[in-house]
């Protein structure tokens, strides 16, 4: 407990338009490579960027989320490097007029992680090694991206990974990214140094580059953080350099020193005017602004009388969130509908890896089980039989009920009959339980359900045990 580290983060998000930052391309995952590509994605001689105004929207929009600061006036530049994944030999981004600054995200534990900047920038191509072959694919070149650059606020690898989790479901919220990981729309450089805990210096930074999962976010940190802390205990000096991860290790290394902005020698693009944003179209973008996700948490509490575990649970993945408040339209039931979604249906689409956006159970369909089972229709026990069927076939409810006589047996005369039976069966419990032993009734209403395969009005059954045995 010595030490302390002393993180911050630069953010990389691709923003969810239809064609790229300076051409009219598609963004289109998974396409054949080198098919979503144009003279200007691929930096041809006397081709010229045009400014995708979505992506200028949805960065002001991402901007206001994160409480930052939108300038009225941003200048692009030119970040020059090269490597086989930038066809110009530079990249278009911004630099010392950013469009965004001064902004926060508040996470768990009431903390605020400040935003220094957000900036438009394009993305670059990918590269694919295959044994001693490497490959280039173009077709992400020039794709809009928004930068976003924390302060050296964060204090451990939870933090870090928490923050991230957090910024992902603001950048959904606002409909500016889906912020898949997996497919590269989110991607995380760390830049980590650790302290004595009665300093106010920092240590020597480190940055480790392109980190592409939450849970590689806090291992690589952890990483990192041990691995200075033993450079330091040993009279050693960290080096300033930038680091890659190896999940297959848990281990950083060394990829090349670290670079200086004056190493990328920037300066303004001559192909493209500053950027010139009008505060009434600011304006136009807050009043229209989506609901963030501590608002729905906070009115999913108030409207549905939700507690702060399954409101939690609805806000942290939107589209659970979306699909409950969806489900509600076909029957206002939200305790019951919030159980069976968080508790039956995502274990069983879990187990299948199909994600809530993907169900074969709609909305409506979790809307009419709830129904059936409140009106007394099908038992809570066969509704767990029901919800199976529904994720294999997508039928709704009341069809497979009606298909597999699943009906409940409402029809008192009928239980009544099976009840006796049992009752009979068990003539030295029933003695038991007449002499007071009160907890022997769920004994006799599970064995009529098991005679009725479940099918009985548990209530009804509740109800004639007492009346047949004399038990108030």
């Amino acid at each position: 407990m010595k030490y302390e580290p002393v993180i911050g983060l630069e953010i990389h998000v691709q923003m969810d338009t239809e064609t790229k930052m300076f051409c009219s391309c598609p963004v289109e995952f998974g396409n054949e490579p080198n098919t979503n590509v144009c003279p200007v994605c691929l930096g041809m001689p006397g081709s010229l960027p045009v400014i995708n105004k979505r992506a200028i929207e949805y960065a002001i929009r991402a901007s206001l989320a994160l409480n930052c600061k939108v300038h009225e006036k941003s200048i692009f530049a030119r970040k020059n490097y090269f490597y086989p994944d930038l066809p110009k030999g530079y990249q278009i981004s911004q630099y010392e007029m950013p469009l965004a600054t001064d902004g926060y995200i508040e996470i768990e534990g009431n903390k605020k992680v400040r935003i220094r900047r957000l900036h438009i920038e394009e993305d670059a191509g990918k590269n694919i090694h295959e044994g001693d072959k490497s490959f280039v694919d173009l077709n992400r070149a020039g794709t809009p991206l928004m930068e976003i650059v924390t302060e050296p606020d964060i204090r451990s690898a939870e933090e870090a990974r928490i923050f991230l989790e957090t910024l992902r479901n603001i950048m959904r919220y606002t409909g500016v990214s889906k912020a898949d990981m997996e497919k590269g729309q989110l991607r995380c450089d760390i830049n980590v140094s650790v302290k004595h805990v009665d300093s106010e210096e920092f240590g020597t930074r480190v940055e480790i580059k392109n980190v592409n999962s939450f849970r590689f976010v806090q291992k690589a940190i952890e990483y990192e953080v041990e691995r200075q802390i033993s450079i330091i205990e040993s009279g050693g000096k960290v080096e300033q350099e930038t680091r890659t991860f190896d999940p297959s290790t848990g281990k950083t290394y060394t990829m090349r020193r670290k670079e200086e902005a004056e190493d990328y020698r920037y300066f303004p693009d001559p192909d493209l005017l500053p950027l010139i944003v009008k505060r009434e179209w600011i304006e136009e973008i807050s009043k229209n602004m989506p609901e963030l996700p501590h608002q729905r948490f906070e009115r999913l509490m108030k409207e549905y009388g939700l507690g702060e575990y399954e409101a939690k649970v609805l806000t942290n993945i939107k589209e659970l969130g979306d699909f409950f408040e969806e489900a509600l339209k076909s029957y206002n039931e939200p305790k019951g509908i919030v159980n069976w979604l968080i508790n039956d249906l995502q274990g069983l689409l879990k187990d299948k890896g199909i994600p809530i956006e993907e169900s074969p159970v709609k909305p409506e369909h979790l809307g009419e089980l709830v129904k059936l089972i409140k009106e007394g229709t099908i038992s809570s026990k066969i509704g767990k039989e029901v919800i199976k069927d529904m994720v294999e076939t997508g039928k709704s409810p009341s069809i497979i009920v009606e298909e597999k006589g699943l009906k409940q047996i409402a029809d008192e005369s009928a239980i009544e009959g099976i009840v006796k039976e049992v009752l009979e069966k068990f003539p030295a419990e029933v003695e038991r339980f007449k002499n007071g032993e009160e907890k022997l009734i769920g004994f006799f209403v599970g064995q009529v359900m098991k005679a009725t395969k479940g099918k009985a009005n548990p209530k009804i059954v509740n109800s004639l045990i007492r009346k047949l045995t004399g038990v108030s």
